[in-house]
């Protein structure tokens, strides 16, 4: 076995070992697709254990406090002690609740979930399927969310619940339109929608070449996976947990477990697009069984910056949220794409050098939309801190 490709070579060794029971090769290879989902969706679950008591201590740490500490070791094992708690809680319907919708809404928003792995790439060879349209994919397997989450207000008879439906549609759509918009960049400039040959064209990480697309759709991520301080969709302040306020028992975990494995796969969504997915400084040819690993590192640098807003920053308003996308977001993502465009055509004689021309280009360009952007919000806040109606608030909180 070639230790380099572990992974990959694990795989044939196994094919090659039922294949000797005399089994024909449809029945291997559906054995093996039915053992790689097993392995996707479990490593998807996992991500509520090893995030949950992560989630907990770094914004414990963040606000001076110590955080979950009962459950052995060092409150490491609070996401077990949770989930043995939902699994005693009784399981409630609504009298007047749509039972078959109540029903089918946390199977919804779980498995669009776990479906979004099976196109991200963790090594060179190591893909649940490698679609030539997976960024396509990926953005149509998340709508699916936001159907799940109507279902889920509307099946409650609840007006908290029906109400956070409402938001959701209009923040989610929001949302993905600059998401949608800052992954076409990065479609232009890798010239394939496959997550595989976006992480394969990055000589050079795509956070670097356009840094516009990346902190946008790291926005617009955080909004579309519901994460503080863009969850208004369940602000407790005011929408009482919003859909999940009739749930309790499995259902609400099922909720809770698919916000924590689209967190997860929305970091390695970044990692993918633009921090160079596998790729660490030619580590991955010297060990490609490192590669997961590397990959692995790269997303939970992502939820840790995730986390690092959350504590960090207060809930927006309602309004002021959907604004930022529509008002703000949406015209600087359409700038940048068209930047993206015009530097994809720069000729370069030597193919080679394209990659790094291009690149430097297009960073030039990005550093001078931002230096552009923030002396705009600069002379916008100044006529925003002269206005009337605003002298005469801070004057009453005076």
């Amino acid at each position: 076995m070639d230790i380099l490709n572990f992974w990959v070579e694990l795989g044939r060794v196994v094919g090659e070992w039922m294949a000797s029971w005399g089994l024909p090769p449809w029945a291997v290879n559906l054995i093996a697709d039915f053992i790689g989902v097993l392995i996707l969706v479990v490593f998807g679950v996992m991500a509520v254990i090893i995030f949950t008591p992560m989630e907990r201590k770094v914004i414990a740490r963040m606000q001076d406090r110590p955080g979950p500490n009962r459950v052995w070791p060092y409150g490491l094992l609070q996401a077990l002690a949770d989930a043995i708690k939902m699994l005693t809680k009784e399981d409630i319907i609504p009298s007047k609740a749509d039972r078959a919708l109540h029903m089918l809404a946390p199977i919804l928003v779980v498995i669009p979930a776990l479906l979004i792995y099976a196109v991200l790439p963790w090594g060179p060879r190591l893909i649940g399927q490698d679609l030539n349209v997976g960024v396509l994919y990926v953005v149509a397997i998340g709508a699916i969310h936001i159907l799940a989450v109507v279902i889920a207000g509307w099946g409650s008879d609840n007006k908290y619940a029906l109400l956070s439906a409402f938001r959701t549609v209009n923040q989610l759509l929001a949302y993905e339109v600059p998401m949608v918009l800052s992954i076409l960049a990065v479609v232009l400039l890798a010239r394939t929608m496959s997550t595989q040959g976006i992480v394969e064209a990055q000589s050079v990480p795509y956070l670097i070449v356009t840094p516009i697309a990346g902190l946008i759709y790291l926005v617009c991520a955080m909004a579309e996976a519901n994460r503080s301080p863009v969850d208004l969709l369940e602000a407790d302040s005011e929408m009482v947990a919003g859909y999940m306020v009739e749930y309790s028992g499995m259902k609400f975990a099922m909720f809770f477990i698919a916000e924590y494995v689209n967190m997860f796969a929305v970091a390695i969504l970044v990692s993918t697009l633009f921090l160079g997915g596998w790729k660490f400084f030619g580590l991955e040819d010297v060990a490609p069984v490192l590669a997961p690993l590397i990959v692995f590192g790269k997303s939970v640098l992502v939820i840790f910056c995730m986390l690092w807003f959350r504590a960090t920053f207060p809930r927006l308003r309602f309004d002021h949220l959907v604004g930022f996308s529509w008002k703000f977001l949406v015209p600087l993502s359409l700038i940048n794409l068209l930047l993206v465009a015009l530097v994809v055509k720069i000729p370069v004689a030597d193919s080679r050098l394209a990659p790094w021309v291009q690149g430097g280009a297009m960073l030039l360009a990005s550093l001078v939309v931002m230096a552009a952007t923030a002396l705009l919000l600069n002379r916008a806040a100044r006529r925003l801190k002269d206005a009337p109606a605003l002298k005469r608030i801070v004057a009453v909180e005076r």
